[in-house]
């Protein structure tokens, strides 16, 4: 049987009905035939980093994430910006991931993220640049876009109905796809 190639989605938000995770959800279901695509939904489970814990058998959650991180060939975020930075529990999140070692890692892993900002989240999203430049990743800078969702845009099944952005999403994982198997990328 082939292995299709996995996009793992992470939304930085833990709001019902956020924008950013409503992007992600349709992004699952508009990803190309031979790609997965896999929404992480434990972002606000998992326990405050502590190098302590780090250091011997992690808790479980913690282990479930990086597991998750390694099956997936890509990653493609999507945050908003809170109080002029990334949310804490995102934070959390990619605190954890820069403690596995293990060569499936993040390191060399194709990353992109989209902001769905109606304002910019510039600051969050150089501070996402700046970690995921320090966990090693190879950023596809041209699947990282702006697609301004307004909450109107998102409908009753909590998806994104309009066309035009869907076809932007698309175009993004599209280039992300393109990066999965380059020689950057064989951990």
């Amino acid at each position: 049987m082939d292995k299709s190639d996995s996009i793992l989605l992470i939304s930085g938000s833990l709001r019902n009905n956020s924008t950013n995770s409503s992007l992600l959800r349709t992004a699952q279901l508009i990803a190309p035939p031979g790609h997965r695509a896999v929404f992480y939904e434990d972002v606000g489970e998992l326990p405050h980093f502590n190098p302590d814990i780090d250091a011997g058998a992690v808790p479980k959650r913690v282990a479930d994430l990086r597991a998750t991180i390694r099956s997936a060939d890509a990653v493609l975020f999507c945050t908003p910006e809170y109080a002029g930075a990334l949310p804490g529990s995102f934070k959390n999140l990619l605190e954890w991931a820069v403690g596995d070692d293990h060569t499936r890692s993040l390191y060399g892993k194709p990353v992109a993220w989209i902001n769905v900002s109606q304002r910019g989240a510039e600051n969050a999203h150089e501070s996402l640049r700046k970690v995921l430049g320090y966990l090693g990743t190879v950023i596809v800078e041209s699947a990282c876009v702006r697609i301004p969702v307004a909450r109107s845009d998102v409908g009753g099944a909590g998806l994104i109905d309009s066309v035009h952005i869907r076809m932007l999403i698309s175009a993004s994982i599209s280039e992300l796809i393109k990066n999965l198997h380059s020689p950057s990328q064989l951990n």
